[in-house]
C-alpha cells in the first residue's frame, strides 16, 4: 500500500477516532501529550520510521501533511461553541453550557471546566469571552 492510501486511512479512521466525543473534552496537558503521541506512533508506521532514527515530530508531520491533532480537536471544540450559542434556549446543550450551581463547591480548587479552557484560549487570541453566546 502506497503512502498516499494509507495517509488518506489514517485521515478517515484514526484521526476520527481520536477526535470522537472531543467537543466536550477538558484537555489537560497530559491528554494532549497522550493524543499526539498516538498519532504521531501512526505516523512513523505510516512512515517507516522508529523512534531510534530520532525524527523529530515536527519534520514527521511535514512529511505526511499532518497537522496537530491538539490543534484540530481545539478547533473543533470552538466550532462546537459556536454551534452551541446558535442553538434555542430550551435545547439541552445551551442550558447545560449557561448553567450556574447555586450551592456552595466543595473545598479545594476548582476542577478544570470546559468553558474556562475556552476562555482561557480566547483570552490568548484576544478575542472577548461571551459564554451567553448574546
Amino acid at each position: 500500500m502506497n503512502k498516499e492510501t494509507k495517509l488518506r486511512i489514517h485521515n478517515i479512521t484514526a484521526k476520527n477516532t481520536l477526535k470522537f466525543g472531543s467537543e466536550a473534552w477538558v484537555l489537560r496537558r497530559r491528554e494532549e501529550q497522550r493524543l499526539q503521541a498516538a498519532q504521531l506512533k501512526f505516523l512513523r508506521h505510516l512512515l517507516g520510521i522508529t523512534k531510534l532514527d530520532k525524527e523529530k515530530n515536527q519534520s514527521i508531520r511535514e512529511k505526511t501533511g499532518a497537522q496537530n491533532i491538539v490543534k484540530g480537536i481545539k478547533h473543533y471544540q470552538e466550532k462546537w461553541l459556536q454551534h452551541v450559542q446558535r442553538m434555542d434556549t430550551n435545547i439541552l446543550p445551551k442550558q447545560a453550557l449557561q448553567y450556574e450551581p447555586k450551592r456552595r463547591r466543595n473545598i479545594g480548587r476548582p476542577r478544570k471546566r470546559w468553558r474556562d479552557q475556552l476562555h482561557l484560549e480566547e483570552q490568548g487570541t484576544g478575542k472577548t469571552p461571551n459564554p451567553s453566546g448574546t
